[in-house]
């Protein structure tokens, strides 16, 4: 009887030890299944708000803390500091690129007189030029390039224009230029403006003079010469 009870209870304890193998085994199956991450969309499609303020300073370093100091009085307009860019060819050029919630408030906060004192003690030079868009197409992607290029012109219709710009787009890719953002003035949607991103200077500067976008321009209706500002982006808010 005690060699049978003994080997009842060995083989007991060998089938306990097969089965948490098991399951040990199992979870450990479990916990290496790989996850995938969600795809994040960075394409805004909703229309937004801004004014674009560019000016020359006689001195950044002077001009940059004097602007971060009058923040308040921005917001008091419902202004909000989005981007800063200094200019390539002369960095003391500077575009603000500001979002605005009220547009009617931002045209009246351009024209104050607190605003043009604040400049002035900033070391503003000259007349300051501003701009008042609503930009429909925005990439906010993060990208290895702080090279911009602010493009402005007219065309003759902003639908025909849009389909045209879209079909180019593998074609500024492979001139080194990606969208970033686009959109027309708050009040005429024939005043087109688009920001870049330059991934590669050279191939940039080269087709902006190459027939291949003259050609495009004129089949989407572009009736004005472009203006474009190339900037590098110091700050983002």
């Amino acid at each position: 009887m005690l060699y049978y009870a003994t080997v009842f209870f060995l083989a007991s304890c060998a089938g306990g030890g097969s089965e948490k193998n098991t399951t040990t085994d199992s979870t450990a199956v479990d916990s290496t299944k790989s996850v995938v991450a969600p795809k994040i969309n960075t394409i805004v499609t909703t229309p937004q708000n801004m004014m674009v303020a560019k000016h020359k300073v006689s001195n950044y370093a002077k001009w940059k803390p004097s602007y971060d100091e009058h923040d308040s009085l921005r917001l008091a307009s419902g202004i909000h500091s989005y981007v800063i860019g200094r200019g390539l060819q002369d960095s003391n050029m500077i575009m603000v690129a500001v979002k605005v919630d009220d547009m009617a408030k931002a045209k009246a906060f351009s024209k104050d007189p607190s605003l043009k004192k604040a400049m002035q003690k900033g070391g503003v030079i000259g007349q300051p030029s501003f701009s008042f868009v609503t930009m429909t197409f925005q990439d906010t992607a993060t990208v290895s390039s702080a090279l911009r290029a602010r493009t402005t012109y007219t065309v003759k219709d902003w639908d025909v224009w849009q389909k045209a710009f879209e079909e180019g787009k593998q074609e500024r890719i492979d001139n080194g230029i990606i969208d970033r953002a686009y959109g027309h003035d708050v009040d005429n949607d024939k005043k087109v403006v688009v920001v870049t991103i330059l991934m590669d200077t050279a191939k940039a500067y080269a087709y902006w003079k190459s027939d291949m976008l003259k050609k495009r321009r004129a089949a989407a209706g572009v009736i004005s010469d472009p203006e474009r500002f190339v900037y590098r982006v110091v700050q983002r808010y």
